[in-house]
């Protein structure tokens, strides 16, 4: 079930960043469960409730702990992006963890832009910080 905080919070995030569409997937036990969706066909919500460590860019992303990305969430053929997540209207995504004060994953948020390109380290970076303040 989606958390309508986590939502007007990911909706400010992704308008800070000027991506189109994003998931806040929370860590609850062995999986990460979806609180917050902006422009996510509820397909592509159903499908992504619940991602298994390693799956798809968020499950990577988690259990890498660090950022994964795509310049073209369509065409990946990375095998980092599910079929799910190429349902999405954009191109260029990014899967970032976000920390808990000891230091673990507590939660993996997801953004989306229309256009197709590589993010900077600098860029990824700063939404990772932004994404920090997440309640």
């Amino acid at each position: 079930m989606l958390d309508e905080s986590i939502n007007q919070w990911l909706a400010a995030l992704l308008g800070r960043h000027g991506a189109v569409a994003g998931t806040v997937h929370v860590v609850r036990g062995d999986m990460l469960w979806i609180a917050g969706a902006v422009n996510i066909p509820p397909k592509v919500q159903e499908v992504t409730a619940r991602i298994p460590q390693g799956k798809g860019m968020a499950g990577i992303a988690w259990e890498r702990d660090r950022p994964i990305q795509t310049c073209n969430l369509k065409d990946d053929a990375s095998g980092n992006v599910r079929p799910g997540a190429k349902a999405v209207d954009g191109r260029a995504a990014v899967a970032i963890p976000v920390h808990a004060a000891d230091g673990a994953v507590r939660a993996v948020v997801g953004l989306a832009w229309l256009d197709e390109r590589e993010l900077p380290d600098a860029e990824v970076a700063a939404i990772a910080a932004d994404a920090a303040s997440l309640a």
